[in-house]
Order: structure tokens, then sequence, then C-alpha cells
């Protein structure tokens, strides 16, 4: 049973470095965004690209966690006949999807504040529809349990996105007051923030390039009986998606209609689209630990007895311990961490606890979901997310035009609250598994307790006297915690064959 943990525990760390530094670097690109775009076009920028995270999850329609289950399904002994029905049906649906943004580019373009700037949509839509294909390739990597190769591929997209904005943004520029005859012939001062979409562009379709040995070495087929049977089950699926995406962006989307003043909305969203990328490092450990846990989960649906259960409930339970250190990471190195946004973005500080609190919901309601992926329920998943996002879409029309994007940030919150906890009432019925509610309780109360014990003493604009009082506390957490679970510090250390 450990072992499975111990497993879960590796591969989590694993796709957590690719994700971790990768979603750091890609941090770091924000001092650099605030500082050379004014916080409107940083808007546009925030715009876009929840557009782009909604219009992912379409085209990826649930494939991903449908792949797992029939991979693992005990009616289909071949994967790699899933793995081809799964990569053939995503090809199609990406070239219609870039086929009908071409035929509609105006009126998309329109709509995406991008009127006259149709340039950005196009890239946007090619690199959504090479991301959509590739999403099955890394799913691969994942079901093979070759999370080195995911890890190194992910680094390689996202170093070279980091290179490439640095180049466009940072050192053309410069170039061109220095020596313009040498760029002429390919850059374009007045370009701006497209190229952070060209950046974008350019990575996916080189990792891509890189998946290819992922795309050779057998047969391909279509099967349309196994598709049909993996849309009936990832429908849900993807109405999940659609619904959890759009509760994370639907804010940006909303936002520019409901603010009362039209001219400063985007300015506002800028602000708050900086401030919510600190509180990023609790997305970074979640996003780690989903790439984990769905094949965990499916590889332990086929052993029997209290031992999978008992995997599940310490799952959950250090999930919960290892967020809350995040979180108290996060809010205790505050001073210093908003060192990464321009001094003009600060206003927006007050969203990140509650931010990374919502996102912590988050990831406690997709460990309840295993209960009705391993029962072929999804369909309460499609429930449970339509319920946050009219939660969400309520609270938003309600809070953004009086508290502004105060307003999301609660909305947010709010949104993933209610998911995780009637998720976890219907779990109770369908497939009780008997988490220890009464420790992962104490251990979030503790946390925030010790929040706000912090706030409490702190000592004004002193960030490293702050630092040296906090950093005790946040060690003592640890502490306890691993003194609670009779967690050894050899037992977080490789041990010697």
């Amino acid at each position: 049973m450990m072992a499975g943990i111990k497993s879960l525990a590796k591969d989590t760390a694993i796709y957590g470095l690719s994700s971790i530094i990768g979603r750091f670097l890609n941090w770091c690109l924000v001092p650099l965004y605030t500082r050379m775009f004014p916080s409107a076009e940083y808007g546009l920028v925030t715009f876009i690209y929840s557009i782009v995270a909604l219009a992912l999850i379409i085209l990826t329609y649930g494939m991903e966690t449908g792949f797992f289950r029939f991979a693992n399904h005990e009616r289909y002994k071949d994967p790699m006949e899933v793995y081809s029905t799964s990569l053939i049906s995503l090809a199609v649906s990406s070239t219609a999807f870039m086929a009908l943004v071409l035929a509609v580019l105006g009126p998309v373009s329109e709509a995406m504040h991008c009127a006259g700037n149709e340039t950005y949509v196009v890239m946007m839509a090619l690199t959504v529809a090479i991301d959509a294909f590739c999403c099955l390739p890394f799913s691969y990597l994942r079901f093979r349990k070759r999370p080195m190769r995911f890890a190194l591929l992910r680094l390689v997209n996202i170093g070279l996105n980091i290179g490439l904005n640095l180049f466009f943004i940072l050192i053309c520029p410069w170039l061109w007051t220095q020596a313009p005859g040498w760029i002429a012939w390919f850059y374009d001062p007045d370009f701006g923030i497209g190229y952070i979409f060209l950046a974008n562009l350019v990575s996916s379709a080189v990792t891509m390039l890189l998946l290819l040995p992922e795309l050779r070495g057998f047969s391909w087929k279509f099967n349309p009986r196994l598709w049909r049977e993996m849309i009936a089950y990832s429908a849900p699926l993807l109405v999940l998606g659609i619904a959890g995406i759009m509760n994370s962006t639907l804010y940006s989307i909303l936002f520019p209609e409901l603010y009362p003043d039209k001219a400063e909305a985007m300015s506002q969203l800028g602000i708050y689209g900086a401030n919510i990328k600190i509180a990023i490092v609790m997305v970074m450990f979640i996003q780690a630990f989903r790439f984990a846990y769905e094949p965990f989960i499916f590889a332990k649906a086929k052993d029997r007895g209290d031992d999978r259960m008992q995997s599940y409930r310490d799952a959950m339970k250090y999930f919960v311990i290892f967020a809350m250190v995040i979180f108290l990471g996060v809010m205790f190195y505050l001073d210093i961490l908003r060192l990464f946004i321009a001094e003009s973005y600060f206003s927006g500080l007050k969203v990140v606890p509650i931010v990374m609190i919502a996102e912590f919901f988050f990831g406690i309601f997709f460990n309840l979901s295993l209960w009705y992926k391993l029962t072929d329920k999804t369909v309460w998943g499609m429930w449970f997310s339509l319920l946050g996002l009219a939660v969400t879409v309520a609270l938003n029309v309600l809070l953004v035009p009086r508290f502004g994007y105060m307003g999301c940030a609660w909305a947010s919150f709010a949104c993933y609250g209610t998911m995780m906890l009637v998720s976890y009432l219907a779990g109770l019925v369908k497939f009780p598994i008997g988490y220890q509610v009464s420790r992962i309780v104490f251990y979030f109360v503790s946390a925030i307790a010790l929040w706000f014990f912090a706030e409490l003493i702190a000592f004004g604009h002193r960030p490293w006297l702050n630092m040296i009082i906090r950093t005790p506390l946040l060690l003592g957490y640890i502490l306890m915690a691993m003194r609670i679970e009779h967690i050894r510090l050899s037992d977080l250390l490789p041990r010697r064959r």
C-alpha cells in the first residue's frame, strides 16, 4: 500500500519538477510583461489566454481521461488500439477547428477584441489545435510511466517559449535601436504583444516534432465502436472540463462587460491577472498531482480489499498537507514574491490568499472525483461542474460591478468550495471511501490560523524581519505534520539498493 503512495509521490515530484520549473520560468515573464506593456495590453493577453484555455478543453473533449480508462479496460486488451483511435479522433477535430476559425476569422477576431489584429487569433488558434493533438502523446507517456521524458519535453517547450519571449520583447527592441538592419527582415516593433503569441506557437510546433517517436511504431487504425464508447464516457467530462475551465477563466471573459468603467476594464483585468500569477504555485502543485493521480487511481482500481481504499485515503491526506505547506510558503514570503510584478500592480495583492484557497478547494474536488470516474458515472462530475459554473456566473454578475476584481476572487472561492462540498456529500452515498475528515480539517484550520497569527505580528514593510519570524513557523507546521503521520526524514529520501 505504501509502495503505491510512494510511487504516486515520486511521479508527482517528477511531473511537478517540469511543472514547477516551467511555471516558475513562465512566472518570471510576468515582471517582463508588466514592465514592457501597459496594464490594458496585459489585460488583453489575459483575456485571449482565457479563451485559449476554454478552446483547448473543448478540443480535447475528455479524451485524456477516456484514454486512461479504456487503455486499462478489461474489454480492450490492446492499449495501442485505444491510443490510435484517440489520436485519429483528435487529429480530425483539431484540423476541422482550424478550418472553421479561418472561415469566420473576422467575427471571431472582433469578439476577442482583436479587430485589426487578426494575426493574434490565427496564431493562437493554430497553437490550440497543435496542443490539443499533442495532449494524447503526453498522456501516452504518463500511461507508459515515463515521467522523465514527459518532464523533459515539457521543459523544452517552456524553455523555448521563454527564450523566444526574451528575444522578441527584450533583445529585438534593443537591436532595433542599435542595428535595425539586422532584424528588419522579420521584426516589426509595432507587433507588441503579438510576439507573446508567436513564441507560444513556435514552441508548440517544436514540441509536436519532438513527440514524433510517440506517433510511430504501432498500427494506425480507427475502431468506431471503441470511439463511440469513449465519446459516451468522455462527453460528461467535456462538460465538466468546460465548466471547470470557465470557473477559472470566466472572470476575464465577463469582466470587460461587467465592470462599470469600460475604459478601465482591461487595465483592472491586467492587475488581477498579474496578481493571480503569484498564486500559481498552488496551481503547479495541483497540476503535477493530477498528472500522477489519474494513472494511479485507474491502476489501483484493479486491486481488491481495503488496501485500495487506504491508498485513496492516504493520497487525499498527504495532498492536503503539502498543499497547506505551499499556501503558508507563499503567504509567509509574499513580501518577496510580490517583487515579481511591477509596483503599479500591487493593489491587487489582496486577491492572492483567496485565489490560493480556491485552488486548494479545486484540488480536493479533483481528489474526490475518483469515485465517479471509477464507477463510470462521469455525468456526476458534469453536474458538479455545472453547479460551480452557475455559482461563478451569478457571483461575478452580482459582485464585479460593486467590488471589481475582488468579486472575481470571491466567486472563484465560492465556486470551488461548493463543488468540493457537494462532491464529497454525493461520494458518501455513492462510493464511500472513509477519508480522515477530522485530520484533514485540522491541517487546513491549523495552516489558516498560523497565517493569521503571522499577519498579526507582522513588522510592516520589513520583509526580511518577517521572514526570520515566519520561517520557523513554516518549519514547525511541517514537523508537526511529520510527527502526527509518523513520517521520518529518511522516508522521504531514496533508499540505496
